[in-house]
């Protein structure tokens, strides 16, 4: 089997791409997003995970803060990360992420883990076999600030193809409502970036905010980036 040429090296950021074989979808619904919300935050560990085991363990924790127990989440979490998740977004037939490696060989660990875990539980819900996903992953060096912050604003701006197909050649007509999408859409890490508890457990965000000089900076260049692409 060939190497892959990008070598990942520990403390530097990639920009991962997962697409669905034949540009199928992956995530086919509601339940299917959440699953791979959870999958993203589970399998980003070295050690060894099954999810069953950890959805029993989040459903304990959950009665015990219904019955009104103190519960340290420092604590219950007990994963040994491979990597930083500094952003992501779930497209229908494909994924953006945004990862530092901490460990050595992270990338390649936690993605594997991944998409062998993501793609198990799809082929079970719907019986199927095979792949669910198109062959490696494709990873993308990230090297400077300018670069890094480009990258960060295309992926969470990726959700407009969902209501304008072509929006990055074509432009969109009304930039509020795109705006107003963007700041909606669920499905990726944009909203806890704005300050907005979404999925708060999954990201590494303070390290980008301090890149872009906090929540209004990094408002303003999505908001720019979308109202660029209108000419």
């Amino acid at each position: 089997m060939a190497q892959r040429k990008i070598q990942f090296i520990n403390g530097e950021i990639y920009h991962i791409i997962l697409r669905g074989v034949d540009g199928r979808l992956v995530f086919m619904g509601e339940e299917d997003n959440w699953r791979g919300v959870f999958s993203l935050y589970e399998f980003n560990n070295i050690l060894p995970v099954t999810i069953r085991r950890q959805r029993q363990l989040r459903k304990q924790i959950k009665k015990k803060i219904i019955s009104g127990k103190i519960i340290d989440f420092d604590e219950t979490d007990k994963r040994n990360k491979p990597v930083e998740i500094l952003s992501f977004v779930f497209m229908p037939n494909h994924i953006h992420l945004l990862l530092r490696q901490i460990k050595t060989n992270g990338v390649s660990i936690f993605m594997q883990k991944f998409g062998s875990g993501y793609t198990s539980f799809v082929n079970t819900k719907y019986q199927r076999v095979g792949h669910l996903f198109q062959g490696k992953f494709e990873a993308k060096h990230i090297s400077g600030n300018e670069y890094l912050k480009n990258v960060f604003v295309y992926i969470h701006a990726n959700p407009l193809s969902i209501i304008k197909s072509g929006w990055k050649e074509l432009g969109i007509d009304d930039v509020p409502a795109a705006i107003k999408f963007l700041e909606e859409y669920r499905w990726s890490s944009y909203l806890d970036y704005l300050g907005k508890n979404n999925f708060p457990s999954l990201t590494d965000r303070q390290f980008l905010l301090d890149i872009f000089g906090g929540v209004p900076e990094i408002k303003k260049h999505v908001e720019s980036w979308v109202a660029y692409k209108k000419n």
